[in-house]
């Protein structure tokens, strides 16, 4: 393994790549819960898919951000 790209087990910390991952598959299944819920609130298929894709663009950039600025934080890591 290339250990540049790996990251201490002690210091609890996460590359970009993993980060950027965890957000995706987390902004699919909630992006998919968005637009259900659209589509049940406007009854237009179309609509809730814009809905969703605004959301998540908007939502995976932000959680993305989220996790770093909780990746540098100490507390609560053992």
């Amino acid at each position: 393994m290339n250990t540049s790209t790996l990251i201490q087990k002690n210091d609890r910390q996460e590359h970009w790549l993993r980060s950027v991952t965890k957000s995706v598959s987390w902004r699919i299944i909630g992006t998919m819960d968005t637009v259900l819920i659209s589509f049940i609130v406007t009854g237009t298929i179309k609509l809730a898919l814009s809905i969703g894709l605004v959301e998540l663009v908007t939502k995976m950039g932000l959680y993305t951000i989220h996790e770093r600025i909780w990746n540098k934080i100490k507390w609560g890591k053992s």
